[in-house]
Order: structure tokens, then sequence, then C-alpha cells
């Protein structure tokens, strides 16, 4: 059995293509820009075994086309690795593409068998300094690269996605950072720069909990225009 917290049939932008997107519940970071914190407690959620969460996969394999798949979200899959790959395992005998959105703040034996099962990962690289991770995130700068270094060494095809959050990580130099993590790492064939959004304030206020950067602005369509031309560069 695991704990989940939301599953979404139809998915479009977590992963390539149409994807079964299962948000798993508990997390072990408090992240200040996250859009979840309805996630963070292993003792919510809903109970389910990898079987029933594959048979509901199975129904909307019509719409996966040749790219989609299923994508196990969160809060943080790595809390749950062995029942992650448990569903990982049942879905490549449906010959279902797996892939895994994560912090990649956590690496140990389960997380080891559950790559072994992964074809794609979605790391968020949330800062590019040591100070900023450990400030606005919970875990090391360090942690996540040495995640990352153990997805290049299994040649896992990776996106690297940031939240681009004004006076913290919207700069030229930030991103240029950024960029030079993805091209030392040959797993890595896309990055992605998202717009930091406050609306997950109301999931805040209704659990009585302070949104840390609800002071900070979103990013312009014009910043993130010139942030992501920067990128190509």
């Amino acid at each position: 059995m695991g704990k989940i917290h939301s599953i979404q049939s139809l998915g479009t932008v977590d992963g390539p293509g149409v994807r079964f997107v299962v948000f798993f519940q508990g997390c072990n970071l408090r992240c200040g820009c996250c859009h979840n914190p309805d996630t963070w407690s292993l003792s919510e959620g809903s109970e389910i075994t990898a079987a029933e969460i594959v048979e509901r996969a199975k129904r909307c394999c019509e719409y996966f086309g040749r790219e989609g798949g299923i994508t196990l979200s969160g809060g943080e899959p790595l809390l749950q690795a062995d029942f992650a790959r448990e569903i990982f395992e049942l879905c490549h005998k449906e010959g279902i593409n797996t892939c895994l959105d994560t912090s990649g703040s956590i690496l140990n034996d389960g997380v080891l068998g559950l790559l072994e099962h992964t074809d794609r990962v979605l790391l968020d690289v949330k800062y590019t300094n040591d100070a900023d991770y450990r400030k606005y995130v919970g875990c090391s700068l360090d942690s996540v690269l040495d995640f990352l270094a153990v997805l290049d060494q299994k040649a896992i095809a990776t996106t690297v996605r940031q939240v681009i959050i004004p006076t913290l990580n919207d700069s030229t130099e930030s991103v240029a950072k950024l960029k030079r993590i993805a091209d030392t790492h040959k797993c890595v064939d896309r990055v992605e720069l998202l717009p930091f959004k406050k609306i997950c304030g109301v999931k805040y206020d209704k659990m009585g909990l302070e949104f840390p950067f609800a002071h900070l602005p979103t990013p312009t369509k014009a910043q993130m225009d010139g942030l992501n031309n920067f990128l190509q560069t």
C-alpha cells in the first residue's frame, strides 16, 4: 500500500505527451514556493495499491500516444520509493512509459531500485547556490547534484526544471549556472523555466499557514521570454 494525494487522468504539463499523473502524499522539504502544502504530511492522503493505480492508468492508454505515459509527482515520490518502483515495474509490463517528477533530494537503495524502472526524470533544480537551497528548500544543492550524477551514470533521460522567482533566481547569472549544470550532464535533454505563481495562497489560508513567498512578485511574460531566450544562447 502507498499514500497518494490525488490523481489527474489526462495531464499535459507533467512530462512528454498526455500523462496519467499520480500525486504522492508526503514531502521531506518545505520549499518557499511550494504550491501543494496539502501534500506535506505522510499521515494524510489515501491508501491504494500499485496494482490499482496501474489498472486505472491502463484505461487512459489510448490517449497516451507515442510519448505519453504515467508520471509520479507529489509531494515527493522518493519518500515512498519501494511503492513507486512497484508501480513502474507493473507499468513496464504493460508497455507504459514511466516518468518521475522529483526534487532529487533523497538517494538510497530504494531510490536506486526505482530508477532501474524509470524512463524519464523531471528534476527540479530550484536554485544554483547552496545557501538558497538550505534557506528556502531545506536540503543542500549537493544532494540534488549527487542525484543528477546518478541519472547521468544510468543515462536516464532528464528534464531539468526551475521555477523562476523574482529577486531570488531570476538573473541571467543564475540561469547561466543552471545551463552549465545541464550542459555538463549528458542525460539532460531539456531545460524548462517555469514562472512563479501565487494562486496557491488560497491553500495556505485554508490550512492556516503562512505562504513564505506571498510578498514576492510573479515574473512578467517579458521577463520569462528574456530568460528563455538567454537560455537558448
